[in-house]
C-alpha cells in the first residue's frame, strides 16, 4: 500500500495483536494504544492509517465475487472457493477472512475515533488535521459494515472500543439500524473530510470528501434496496423473505442522500472520466492516479494483506513467460463477451480473449476460457513485487460509478429518470463506445426500463470490480438474473436463440508480446459462423490458427450440448431463491462469540 502498509505494521506491533477472530478479548492493548497513540496528531495518524489495512481483503473480489453473469470460478467442485462462487453454502465451507478483517478495521477506528476527541491540540493545522483523521475513521467503520451488512446481513454492531465494553458478547443487529448508523458516520465524514484539491493526501488510497461522498450514496442505495430478511426475535425459517425496509418514506430519503451526495462530487468537479476506459486501468496497474479512481486499496509490496490482484483475476500466463506466471482461479462466464454491444470499447479491456504461452505468444481463449482483462500484468512495467503480489492497486470507488448510482437515484426517487439522470447515464455510456453518442442506442425514458438500462450498464462498466453479487441482490434479482444466465448458457452452447449466428471457429494470426507494457487489448480475429476441413486447412497454410470456440466438453461430436456439460451443469448448482442472497455465520464464527448462539441464518 506504498506509504499505509508500512504504518500499518508499526500499528500491529504496538497494539500486540495475536488473533483477528478474538480482537475484542484485547483491552490491555487498546488500554496501551489509547494512552501512548493519541498524544502527538502525527501518532493518531498513524493509527488511523493503519486501519486501511482491514478495509479489504483477497474474499473480496474472490470467493464473493465470482458467482455472476460476469464471473465464474475455474476450480474444481470439491474446493471451498468453487462451492462459495457456486452458491453451495455451508456452515464449515463460509469463509472468514473477510468477516474477521471487517471487525478488526472497525475497533481500529473504534478507538481511534475515542481517543481522537480526547485530543486537545491548539494550531489550527493542527486541528484541521485530527477533523480529517476523524472523519476517515467514520467513513472506515461505515465502509466495513458495509461490506458485512452486505454479505451477512444482520450482525453484530458496536461503535464503542473493546477496552470499554463491558462484556465481549454480542448478538445480531437489524442490518436497517445498521444501515443508518453508517450513513451518520458518513455524514459526519463529508463534513470532517477535505476536498481532494486541498491536498492533504497525495494519493487516492485515503479517502477524501469525494470518496466519502461516493461510499455514502453507495451505502444509502444498497440500505434502501432488497435483501434476505428473517424475524430477528423467532428466527423461523417460514419468515425468510426478500424485501426492502417496512419504512417507506425512510427509503426515499435514502435515494435521496444518495443522489445529493453523487451530486456533490460532480458540482465539485475534481473527478472526471478518462476518455479513453483502457487508462483507466493501464494507470491502475502501473501506480499512476488519476481524476477518475477516488478511492484505492494499496497494494504496493510484501505485506499487501494477502491479495493476489492481478495473479488470481488476472489473465491467463504460462509459468514459463518473461511475465511471470498467473493463475487465474476466476474466469469470464461465457455469455458475458455476447451482453456487450458490438463497438463497446469496453468489451475488449474487461475480458482478455488471449493468454500468454510459455514462449510469450498470444493464444486466443474459447468462449469458456476467457479471463479477466482489467487487470492484466502484461501492461504494467514489471513483475512487480511477486508473480502472485503484483503491486495492482484495488479500485474501491470510481467516478463512473458515481455517475451510475446518481443516475439510479434519481430515477428512483423520481419514479422515472430525470434530465440530469439521463445525462450521468450517457456519460458514461458514451465513453464506453470511445466517445461516440451515436453508437449507444436509444436510452429509456420510462422507470422500469431505465432501471433495467442501469443493471445492464453497471455489468458493462464495473465488470469483476466484486460489485455485481450484490448489486444482484439489493435489486432483488440475483436468483432470476443468474437463472437466465445458466439458460443463455445453454443457448449458447446449443448455438441456438440468440446465440445461433456466433463463430464457430475464428482464424488468428499467432504473435509473441515482446516485454512488458504489451501495448494489445485483443487479439485480433476473423470469425466463421461454420468452417470446413478444407477451408480450415487451407488457413491454416496461410499462417492461420484456427480455434473452435466452443471448448469439447459442453458439446458432443454432433454439436449438441451434453448433458454432462460442466460450465453448465456446475455453474449456480447451489442457487436457491430466497436463501443464498445472503451467506450463513461460520460456525467458528457463532462458537467464540456466545451472543450469536440461536441465530444463525434460518435456512441453515
Amino acid at each position: 500500500m506504498r506509504k499505509i502498509l508500512g504504518l500499518s505494521s508499526v500499528l500491529f506491533a504496538l497494539a500486540g495483536l495475536s488473533s483477528c477472530e478474538k480482537f475484542l478479548d484485547r483491552p490491555a492493548a487498546d488500554s496501551f494504544n489509547n494512552e501512548t497513540i493519541f498524544t502527538t496528531p502525527a501518532r493518531a495518524e498513524m493509527a488511523v492509517v493503519g486501519a486501511y489495512e482491514q478495509t479489504f481483503n483477497r474474499e473480496l473480489y474472490y470467493q464473493f465475487g465470482m458467482g455472476t453473469d460476469e464471473c465464474m470460478s475455474t476450480e474444481g467442485e470439491t474446493n471451498s472457493k468453487n462451492q462459495v462462487a457456486n452458491y453451495v453454502y455451508t456452515t464449515a465451507n463460509i469463509p472468514t477472512s473477510t468477516y474477521s478483517a471487517m471487525y478488526l478495521g472497525i475497533e481500529y477506528v473504534n478507538a481511534a475515533i475515542a481517543g481522537i476527541q480526547k485530543m486537545q491540540v491548539t494550531s489550527e493545522a493542527d486541528k484541521a488535521r485530527l477533523n480529517m483523521l476523524l472523519g476517515e475513521s467514520y467513513a472506515i467503520r461505515a465502509m466495513n459494515y458495509w461490506n458485512l451488512v452486505r454479505f451477512f446481513g444482520d450482525v453484530p454492531y458496536t461503535d464503542i472500543p473493546a477496552v470499554q465494553l463491558t462484556t465481549f458478547e454480542s448478538s445480531r443487529v437489524s442490518r436497517d439500524t445498521i444501515y443508518d448508523r453508517c450513513i451518520a458516520d458518513l455524514q459526519k465524514a463529508v463534513e470532517l473530510l477535505p476536498w481532494k484539491s486541498a491536498g492533504a493526501v497525495p494519493t487516492a488510497e485515503r479517502f477524501t470528501k469525494n470518496a466519502a461522498y461516493g461510499i455514502l450514496a453507495r451505502v444509502a442505495l444498497y440500505a434502501a434496496g432488497y435483501s434476505l430478511r428473517w424475524d430477528l426475535n423467532t428466527y423461523s425459517p417460514a419468515s425468510v423473505k426478500i424485501a426492502q425496509r417496512a419504512d417507506a418514506q425512510r427509503i426515499k430519503e435514502l435515494y435521496k442522500i444518495a443522489a445529493d451526495a453523487c451530486k456533490a462530487v460532480i458540482d465539485k468537479k475534481e473527478n472526471a472520466l478518462l476518455p479513453k476506459f483502457e487508462t483507466v486501468w493501464k494507470d491502475l496497474i502501473n501506480n499512476r492516479y488519476n481524476s477518475e479512481n477516488m478511492l484505492e486499496y494499496g497494494q504496493f509490496g510484501k505485506d499487501n494483506n494477502g491479495s493476489a490482484v492481478g495473479y488470481t483475476n488476472g489473465m491467463f500466463i504460462h509459468t514459463s513467460s518473461f511475465f511471470g506466471k498467473s493463475q487465474p482461479a476466476m474466469a469470464v462466464t461465457p455469455t458475458y463477451w455476447f451482453d456487450f454491444l458490438e463497438g463497446d470499447q469496453r468489451r475488449d479491456v474487461t475480458i482478455a480473449n488471449y493468454g500468454i504461452q510459455n514462449d510469450n505468444s498470444r493464444l486466443m481463449n474459447t468462449y469458456s476460457s476467457n479471463t479477466i482483462g482489467k487487470f492484466r500484468s502484461t501492461w504494467g512495467k514489471a513483475i512487480g513485487t511477486a508473480i502472485n503480489q503484483r503491486d495492482i492497486n484495488w479500485p474501491v470507488l470510481r467516478y463512473s460509478d458515481v455517475l451510475l448510482m446518481y443516475a439510479e437515484a434519481l430515477n428512483e426517487y423520481n419514479n422515472g429518470p430525470t434530465a440530469a439522470a439521463i445525462a450521468a447515464f450517457e456519460e458514461v455510456r458514451k465513453r464506453g463506445f470511445g466517445g461516440d453518442a451515436t453508437k449507444i442506442g436509444t436510452t429509456p425514458t420510462t422507470y422500469t426500463d431505465f432501471r433495467q438500462a442501469i443493471i445492464n450498464e453497471r455489468k458493462f462498466e464495473l465488470g469483476f470490480e466484486a460489485l455485481r453479487r450484490t448489486d444482484l441482490a439489493r435489486w432483488g434479482i440475483l436468483y432470476e438474473a443468474l437463472t437466465e444466465t445458466k439458460q443463455k448458457l445453454i443457448r449458447l452452447a446449443q448455438r441456438t436463440g440468440e446465440y445461433q449466428n456466433v463463430d464457430s471457429h475464428r482464424a488468428y494470426k499467432i504473435e509473441k508480446a515482446t516485454g512488458f507494457e504489451d501495448p494489445v487489448i485483443a487479439v485480433p480475429y476473423t470469425g466463421y459462423k461454420s468452417l470446413t476441413k478444407t477451408d480450415s486447412t487451407a488457413l491454416v497454410q496461410q499462417g492461420f490458427s484456427v480455434l473452435r470456440m466452443h471448448n469439447a466438453s459442453p458439446l458432443n461430436s454432433q454439436g449438441v450440448l451434453s448433458p454432462t456439460a460442466p460450465v453448465v451443469t456446475g455453474l449456480f448448482r447451489g442457487l436457491e431463491k430466497e436463501k443464498v442472497e445472503i451467506l450463513p455465520l461460520a460456525t467458528s464464527t457463532i462458537d467464540i462469540n456466545p451472543g450469536l448462539r440461536g441465530q444463525q441464518h434460518p435456512k441453515y
